[in-house]
């Protein structure tokens, strides 16, 4: 009996041991959830300003090549009506008003790829292949202030490839095109907007790379070759009824307090200094304030990637199709873009994708549509 340990020797009615190895936390009449996610922290002023694909669908061989996402513009918002098919809803077989927003869409131009290893600690890019010529929009991204450099950007790569049209052969950079057929496991295209086609007021492309899934590596390089400075159109990649992911940056809202940016309950009227305000920021000990407490400080301007948006239509080019709004139960000639044009947008000139609900970001702001990850079956 002297083994026993000493808090064993509970005076009173037996009690639980649980309590002892429980977190002290004071005590509160109420439980309730918290205020706003932790999920989305931290709350800052994203890096990725042109929208980041942190993850690409799953490859399946058996796939022809493809591409898996294209770059956009936001244009703005419009509605459409539309007839509801659902049986056993209260809607069917009647006319709903759906809100839809018009992202731009002009061909994107294919200039290289990126050859990948996988290895124990992630993917390695093993080798690069560029294009022999690449357009001095493209090439603007590569300098912070085009008017005043050289323009040096790829002229010893052009010389390359000019030598060997010359010399009669194919591929300058066949000895690379064949290290990526042999040893990588993931390609990924180069590509770069044709923002001069947009007018949003910049002259320096967006690049991205994006990963082409479907059949072997070789198939894969030969596709993406096949492709060099050629035009890739949306309608290339995505089709109508598609669902699809978007990636962008919401919109800026500066700084803002904890009612506004954490959702928390206001103080009583009669509080001293302000009544929009976290009470209690935490106890005394420990003596510095957990991340967990709402605080105020930066809102919007987020990297967000919103998952299963409707593509409902894919829209031609003014150049194609004039009367790119018609549908078969509105003849009326005209264009997607509304009388006066899109607010602080202006006029939709180049191909179009129509999706259902909303897109984070103002207007004129690069969307990246990526494939669902999860297809729905």
């Amino acid at each position: 009996f002297w083994l026993k340990p000493f808090w064993l020797k509970v005076s009173g009615p037996r009690r639980s041991l649980r309590h002892l190895n429980q977190p002290t936390m004071s005590h509160r009449k109420f439980e309730r959830p918290r205020h706003g996610s932790l999920g989305f922290l931290p709350r800052k002023r994203t890096r990725h300003h042109h929208g980041k694909i942190k993850s690409f669908p799953k490859d399946d061989e058996s796939k022809p090549p493809h591409l898996t996402a294209f770059m956009t513009y936001k244009a703005g918002m419009t509605h459409i009506v539309r007839d509801v098919d659902k049986p056993g809803s209260k809607l069917h077989k009647k006319e709903v008003v759906e809100p839809v927003t018009i992202l731009e869409s002009p061909p994107m131009v294919v200039v290289g790829f990126v050859g990948y290893v996988e290895t124990p600690r992630g993917l390695r890019a093993l080798t690069s292949v560029w294009a022999g010529h690449l357009s001095d929009e493209c090439k603007r991204r590569f300098y912070k202030s085009w008017h005043s450099s050289k323009k040096k950007a790829f002229t010893k790569y052009q010389k390359r490839w000019s030598e060997a049209s010359k010399d009669g052969k194919e591929n300058p950079m066949a000895a690379e095109v064949e290290r990526a057929k042999k040893y990588c496991q993931v390609i990924r295209a180069i590509c770069h907007t044709q923002v001069g086609k947009v007018k949003i007021g910049q002259k320096k492309a967006h690049i991205k790379e994006i990963q082409v899934n479907g059949g072997t590596t070789e198939k894969k390089v030969d596709f993406i070759m096949g492709l060099f400075e050629q035009e890739v159109k949306i309608a290339d990649v995505f089709s109508q009824d598609e669902m699809v992911d978007t990636i962008g940056a919401t919109k800026g809202k500066g700084i803002a307090g904890v009612v506004t940016r954490w959702g928390v309950t206001r103080l009583t009227r009669k509080t001293h200094r302000g009544l929009r305000k976290v009470a209690c920021i935490g106890s005394w000990h420990p003596a510095r304030v957990s991340f967990q407490v709402p605080r105020s400080g930066q809102r919007g301007y987020h990297h967000r990637t919103e998952i299963n948006k409707k593509i409902y239509r894919i829209g031609k080019s003014l150049k194609e199709d004039a009367n790119n709004a018609c549908t078969e139960n509105d003849l009326t000639e005209k264009a997607i873009t509304p009388m006066g044009g899109f607010s602080h947008y202006g006029t939709v000139n180049e191909d179009f994708v129509m999706l259902k609900g909303t897109v984070a970001g103002p207007r004129k702001r690069i969307i990246t549509m990526r494939k669902s990850l999860l297809p729905q079956v």
